[in-house]
């Protein structure tokens, strides 16, 4: 085995500090150059061209090529065949499921949310804080299939939807910040009506005083939606519950039995991040 290739401690000038000798420990180059690679698709939020790839990597063409080669036979990254841009692979995605399946707050919403859609008969989806907004990491189908495209990695509109109005009213503004950049093509810190507007604001003070959203026909006509936050022991969003059904058959009243189910099930998992902290703390770190 090439020595070069091994793991040693030392200085250099691609090391990192270690919590235990506080010494700075040799990584391997070439990984770390990889995983600028990764980096860069991971920023962009959406597949890339090789040439476009290698700028946003600060490498040449030539040379992100052969790193791309490692990373698709690694399944880190895959090509599209048809449009000839690269975007993350199956291993990339097995490692984000892992990541999000050691969350406590998404562990202990899983049962919550299948025993909800059962006693209750409509669709409800997990929702967290993506890049681009919030996105459904979990689907659990219940009673007749609705006619709109929802499953794991949709990505929730901020303004028209139940979900995303929750999350507006709920997330720090620099997040929110962010979100609303890249779902709108604006500037981070640009302001975009009507997210401003005191209409819109008072929208997402009555969610705060209910603790819930509704959405009646929108974004998608005949279909509604309930949404109420998940909140950890610190008042912070961790997700959010979404009930989807047919509108005229799901009952969208605050004070409804549907809104009532909804409201426990999230009270049910904040209080069991409530009582387990320090996994918490360390999953959020």
């Amino acid at each position: 085995m090439n020595k070069s290739a091994k793991p040693a401690t030392g200085k250099g000038p691609r090391g990192s500090e270690t919590a235990d000798t506080g010494k700075t420990q040799r990584g391997i180059q070439s990984v770390e150059v990889g995983g600028r690679v990764l980096l860069a698709l991971a920023q962009a939020r959406a597949p890339l061209a090789l040439s476009d790839l290698a700028a946003a990597a600060e490498l040449a063409p030539g040379q992100a090529h052969a790193y791309l080669v490692s990373l698709g036979r690694l399944g880190l990254i895959k090509r599209d065949e048809l449009s000839g841009r690269y975007e993350p692979g199956p291993l990339s995605l097995r490692l984000g499921l892992l990541h999000l399946e050691n969350q406590p707050a998404f562990r202990a919403a899983v049962p919550r949310v299948a025993a909800l859609a059962e006693a209750i008969g409509f669709s409800v989806a997990i929702c967290i804080a993506g890049p681009q907004g919030p996105t459904i990491v979990r689907y659990e189908h219940a009673g007749f299939p609705l006619h709109v495209n929802l499953h794991v990695g949709t990505v929730m509109s901020l303004p028209a939807t139940s979900t995303g109005r929750v999350f507006c009213a709920y997330l720090p503004r620099e997040t929110l910040d962010a979100m609303w950049a890249n779902q709108s093509g604006a500037s981070q810190n640009a302001t975009t009506a009507p997210r401003d507007s005191a209409a819109f604001q008072a929208v997402l003070q009555k969610i705060r005083a209910r603790g819930l959203e509704c959405s009646v026909d929108a974004p998608s006509p005949g279909i509604s939606s309930l949404s109420a936050p998940v909140l950890d022991q610190g008042g912070r969003l961790s997700l959010a519950l979404t009930v989807i059904g047919s509108t005229g058959a799901i009952d969208v009243a605050a004070d409804g039995p549907v809104a009532r189910a909804l409201l426990a099930a999230a009270r049910d998992i904040g209080a069991e991040l409530a009582a387990t902290p320090s996994l918490f703390a360390s999953s959020a770190s």
